[in-house]
């Protein structure tokens, strides 16, 4: 079985976070958009600027799955940034947690751990997730690692409008 590495990204990443973002993105929630409105979405969301910007701000960490030299999974934590009256400027976010499918149940957890250990490098605090209403088994996973769901926001990618619930942990 191939050995997958997770590290910490480095600016020299961007380009690859940009496309692999893109990518899993696709994977996991393509087929819900209309092609035109799911092309703006990732030409915005994972905008090599964008990217860029993440990897040069130290509120923010982003790592990489790769396996043989193949990026194949990501994650990014950050400041919380969700909807909710709750949030304040001392709350963290895991933000993106995605792997491309032919790894799925693979380097995903690693990454997850990588993410909320770094989210509470100082010591305990409130951790967010926004995460899609009909992704149960993300919701099963975080509810193990003690979120829960604290209120609901519209997550919108052109003329759809997906249900997403918040959940928090702290």
């Amino acid at each position: 079985m191939t050995q997958v590495a997770i590290r910490r990204a480095r600016p020299a990443d961007a380009v690859t976070l940009s496309a692999l973002g893109r990518a899993t993105f696709h994977q996991a929630f393509g087929a819900r958009y209309r092609r035109e409105d799911l092309k703006a979405f990732l030409d915005q969301a994972y905008a090599l600027e964008r990217i860029d910007a993440f990897l040069a701000d130290p509120a923010y960490a982003v790592w990489l799955a790769e396996a043989d030299g193949e990026a194949v999974g990501h994650a990014l934590a950050g400041p919380c940034k969700l909807p909710h009256p709750d949030v304040t400027a001392t709350c963290g976010e895991l933000k993106r947690l995605y792997v491309l499918s032919r790894w799925r149940g693979g380097p995903g957890g690693r990454m997850l751990d990588a993410a909320l250990a770094w989210l509470e490098r100082d010591g305990p605090r409130r951790i967010w997730i926004g995460v899609w209403s009909e992704n149960l088994a993300a919701q099963r996973l975080y509810g193990r690692l003690g979120f829960e769901k604290v209120g609901e926001y519209g997550f919108e990618v052109g003329a759809v409008r997906d249900r997403e619930f918040i959940l928090r942990r702290g």
